[in-house]
């Protein structure tokens, strides 16, 4: 256990460390990889195998309350690992499985810092590596090399950012932790020093283990003995695989084979497990329903943790499609205000999807069902508006495709532990490439939260996401649905009280005034911005983001329209809307 905490300074302390691992893989092909770690604990309950290395899981990966520092030796790129662009590669990661720097794994043979050698860390080859912290300078240093080479110059990874006084505590672990997933892998330490006041002591490398060799068993048979054997139990193999053909095949559904998007797909479920967690798929189960199916609350028999299961059952392409285009498209995601996806699972026609179990349910169901007199307090939901605006703009803008949600909505904000807003439900989603447009054709979403451009064009865009988003501010804002009645809309609502100069008028009486006027007032008015009927008029996420900051001022908003017009989306537009929607939903279905 080391004791971080400095009475004369404010900062994390310096460490410096080295060590000596080896991977080892059958054929160079594991997983996934191992980590160095500062962690509170030396036990991490609830920490997941596979991409996690055991340090994280799906529901607290990127939570600031882990207070983990972890430098992983990465050697599989794969699920939820989009952010590092190599498989085999170096992360600096803090508090999540997302790298804060990486690099591929590489070492400068001759001190020359344009020039860097790949280097294979699950060659089955120590491999030596240095990580040094100044708690002062607040910079960190990772070096790798081949072991018996003199330390690399320049480092790997040199001189990254980053203030470890807000990750640590006073009292820390320092150690390894390492997964396979569903590979095979075997990692050794080999040799270790760490220090805490100067550089860590050298290790002689001569005194250390070297790691076990496997050898296949070697056989005292002649080659003829072996030959005459391998023939007759290849025969009675054959005779046994025809009567089992004829004994049992008809019994079996025929196993599936993998079609081209299962192949990179994150972890795939036993159908029994499901089944068994959701107590049959039953129905008192069913926590909410999403895009194209049902979702039920389950209880994974394998390790107990809570998960939802998404289940589609449909024999439409649509449905595939919708499928489809969640796992790909949450299942490569990583951000702290998206809903993670676990898992899926494909049996014939029965389509599931397995993502973390949300504890505060919907943020529709905390605004409009107050069961308990509870209300959500004014701070509480201007943090879930930041999140729910930071996980936009990633998918718009921060990851390597543009991602559509296309139905953004309050009901599809789920609330975690924290009270933090965490968008789900990627069932409707569409990817494209930056720089090029969507092509999407179909006007899918939900009645109240889709921009009139739509039933013109029927293409969505990241500014159609903005406008369901700002409606999404003026449900947290007031505090009432997109559409009450056929005589109440809501922009329009807010628009006559904006108009009159009274905007906070507007603001949810269950508060009893109690927000910040400011806040208050630039929710309202960018609620306005972000719906309002010209898409051009419409901030982007970065630029929402930076309202909802302070780093710009909110600009003068007109142009509005009025509650006849045929640009808002009025009881007329409503109608036209529905017709629409109801046909490409039901095709859908």
């Amino acid at each position: 256990m080391l004791d971080t905490s400095s009475k004369s300074s404010p900062n994390a302390s310096s460490f410096s460390t080295t060590f000596v691992f080896q991977i080892v893989s059958p054929k160079g092909k594991g997983g996934h990889g191992l980590a160095f770690a500062l962690a509170p604990s030396n036990q991490l309950p609830g920490a997941a195998a596979g991409h996690y290395l055991g340090l994280f899981n799906p529901s607290n990966d990127g939570n600031d309350t882990n207070h983990i520092f972890a430098v992983e030796f990465d050697t599989v790129n794969g699920f939820n690992e989009n952010s590092d662009s190599e498989g085999n590669h170096v992360g600096v990661n803090i508090n999540s499985m997302r790298s804060n720097s990486s690099r591929a794994a590489s070492y400068s043979e001759d001190d020359n810092a344009n020039r860097f050698e790949e280097l294979k860390l699950e060659s089955g080859d120590p491999i030596q590596a240095w990580i040094e912290y100044d708690g002062v300078a607040k910079l960190v240093n990772v070096t790798i090399g081949p072991m018996g080479l003199r330390k690399p110059i320049p480092p790997l990874i040199i001189s990254f950012p980053v203030d470890l006084s807000t990750v640590v505590k006073d009292s820390m672990y320092a150690g390894f932790s390492s997964s396979t997933g569903n590979k095979t892998s075997s990692h050794y330490i080999l040799g270790w020093s760490f220090s805490t006041e100067g550089a860590a002591p050298p290790l002689n490398l001569s005194l250390l283990p070297t790691a076990p060799i496997f050898e296949e068993s070697s056989s005292s048979f002649q080659p003829s003995v072996i030959a005459i054997i391998a023939s007759l139990c290849g025969v009675t193999t054959i005779l046994f695989a025809i009567l089992f053909f004829h004994a049992v095949y008809r019994k079996w559904p025929r196993s599936e084979a993998l079609e081209d998007w299962e192949v990179d797909c994150p972890h795939r479920f036993r159908y029994q497990d499901l089944h068994t967690a959701t107590k049959g798929f039953k129905k008192s189960e069913i926590i909410g329903a999403g895009g194209f199916g049902a979702v039920y609350k389950g209880r994974l028999p394998t390790n107990g943790n809570e998960v939802a299961v998404k289940r589609i059952t449909t024999n439409s392409v649509q449905g595939l499609r919708g499928f489809t285009a969640e796992i790909e498209s949450l299942g490569r995601l990583r951000h702290k205000n998206l809903v993670n996806l676990q898992g899926w699972c494909k049996r014939n026609n029965d389509l599931l999807v397995v993502y973390d179990y949300i504890p505060n349910g919907s943020l529709a169901g905390l605004l409009f069902s107050r069961g308990n007199n509870f209300v959500l307090s004014w701070e509480q939901r201007f943090n879930i508006v930041k999140g729910i605006a930071a996980g936009l703009l990633y998918l718009h803008e921060e990851w390597e495709q543009v991602v559509i949600h296309r139905d953004v909505k309050s009901s599809n904000v789920l609330i975690d532990a924290g009270m933090n807003g965490r968008l789900g439900d990627f069932g409707l989603a569409r990817l494209y490439d930056h720089g090029t447009m969507s092509h999407t054709t179909n006007i899918v979403g939900t009645i109240g939260y889709i921009a009139p451009e739509l039933t013109r064009t029927g293409q969505a865009s990241t500014s159609s996401d903005v406008y369901a988003y700002g409606i999404l501010l003026l449900e947290v804002a007031c505090g009432r649905k997109p559409i009450e009645t056929s005589n109440f809309i809501l922009t329009d609502f807010v628009i006559e009280c904006h108009q009159k100069g009274r905007v906070l008028d507007a603001a949810d009486p269950e508060l009893n005034s109690a927000f910040v006027v400011k806040e208050m007032e630039v929710v309202l008015g960018l609620g306005l911005l972000c719906s309002h009927h010209k898409p051009k008029a419409r901030p982007t996420m970065r630029e929402v983001i930076r309202y909802l900051n302070w780093e710009d001022k909110l600009p003068v908003i007109d142009d509005l329209g009025s509650s006849d017009s045929p640009c808002r989306s009025s009881r007329h537009m409503g109608e036209v809307s529905i017709e629409m929607i109801t046909n490409s939903m039901d095709a859908g279905r």
